[in-house]
């Protein structure tokens, strides 16, 4: 994040003694991001963080997929997978590529143990439901229509109040804010979408004193393993810095509107290596007299588009349903599909609600992918009197 945040209790100056009641050291710890050269955050413990007691196998399955071979557009009506358990165990890999992970998840159990991906950051869109992750740095709560972004190696917890259906995107490095919206000093521009504000850093809760046996799963880059750790993980005491979770609500997405139609880059709402996401959120349309409201048939030949469609009215395609998702893949054209441009026309706004992501490299498909994927969908651009 392109912010400071301070909370809780410190001591003066880094890398200093910082006594406790008792006349004990609290134990520091450096939370940094591409060794220490980028953003990064001070701990403070009541305990050290890395007194570890056993360390096991964890045997858990790696996502497979297989190329998307005939390359074809695709649709999957992801809102047919059903999936129970906590936030990391109820995930269901649909599409995949060397740089990013996507998944549809559907949480209905707390965690009662913690999780670190060590791989890269986590991006979760919450379709609907409410709760919190839990983490060293404090509590995020997320509500509809959050995204929650999670830094590479948080220990955390997710603890739904209610169902909690979810997209994620795992990435395999940072997902940060785009370095157009930034100025030289890392503070948004006049022109971003959003702003400061709008981010909704963890709130740190009293530390966690307590000794014993605590469970924390590590995945990093394909491995795994079950730590057994002598101090809880939320002993915290304070902290500082610019590398923490955080939640921001697409309601607070502010889309830029033209005279004329925009292309996607304008709804650039992350960015991650080989990936860009954007969020298609309610706006009014372009107000030009003899304007095409809806977007233009455009080949992607650079990436492959994936769109997962929230709620409202999805004008420019048909057979989608909320909680669908397209695949619109590098190669092949896609655009309006028959009647809808001309439907368009004289609309004045739109009430659609969308995320997308788009990969520069080659996205694969998942067997749950194909098992709820609509066939017919690179048919749905012909002409229907020429369709049989």
């Amino acid at each position: 994040m392109p912010f400071y945040v301070r909370q809780g209790e410190l001591p003066e100056r880094r890398h200093t003694q910082f006594r406790k009641a008792d006349g004990s050291l609290h134990a520091e710890e450096l939370f940094s991001t591409k060794g220490f050269e980028s953003v990064y955050a001070l701990l403070y413990h009541l305990y050290p963080p890395t007194a570890t007691l056993n360390v096991t196998a964890w045997d858990r399955p790696l996502a497979r997929f297989h190329p998307n071979d005939p390359l074809l557009n695709r649709h999957l009506r992801a809102k047919h997978i059903q999936s129970t358990g906590n936030a990391v165990e109820a995930r269901v890999p649909l599409l995949g590529n060397d740089e990013i992970v996507l998944s549809i998840a559907q949480a209905s159990e707390p965690m009662t143990w913690f999780y670190r991906n060590a791989t890269g950051d986590e991006l979760l869109f919450i379709h609907w439901g409410e709760g919190c992750v839990e983490t060293p740095l404090g509590e995020v709560a997320y509500r509809q229509h959050d995204y929650v972004l999670i830094p590479c190696g948080t220990t955390y917890r997710m603890q739904p109040r209610t169902p909690t259906r979810m997209l994620v995107y795992e990435s395999s490095g940072a997902i940060s804010i785009p370095k157009k919206y930034r100025n030289a000093f890392g503070q948004l521009e006049e022109h971003a979408p959003y702003y400061e504000r709008d981010f909704r850093p963890p709130s740190l809760r009293p530390p966690v004193d307590q000794r014993g046996a605590f469970e924390l799963r590590v995945s990093s880059r394909g491995r795994s393993a079950i730590y057994t750790l002598q101090n809880h993980p939320f002993d915290v005491v304070g902290w500082d810095g610019y590398c923490y979770p955080y939640a921001f609500n697409a309601a607070d997405f502010a889309p830029q509107v033209g005279r004329l139609h925009l292309p996607p880059p304008v709804h650039q709402v992350f960015e991650a290596p080989g990936a860009a996401f954007c969020l298609f959120a309610p706006r009014p349309f372009d107000f030009d007299r003899h304007a095409v409201p809806i977007p233009y048939n455009h080949s992607s030949v650079d990436c492959d588009e994936v769109l997962y469609y929230v709620s409202g009215n999805f004008m420019s395609r048909r057979g989608i349903e909320e909680g669908s998702i397209t695949l619109h893949v590098a190669g092949a054209w896609h655009g309006p599909q028959p009647g809808a441009v001309e439907a368009s026309l004289g609309a004045a706004a739109t009430d659609e609600l969308a995320v997308m992501v788009d990969t520069f490299r080659p996205l694969r498909l998942s067997e749950q992918a194909f098992g709820v994927e609509d066939a017919a969908y690179f048919k749905s651009w012909a002409s229907s009197e020429v369709v049989r």
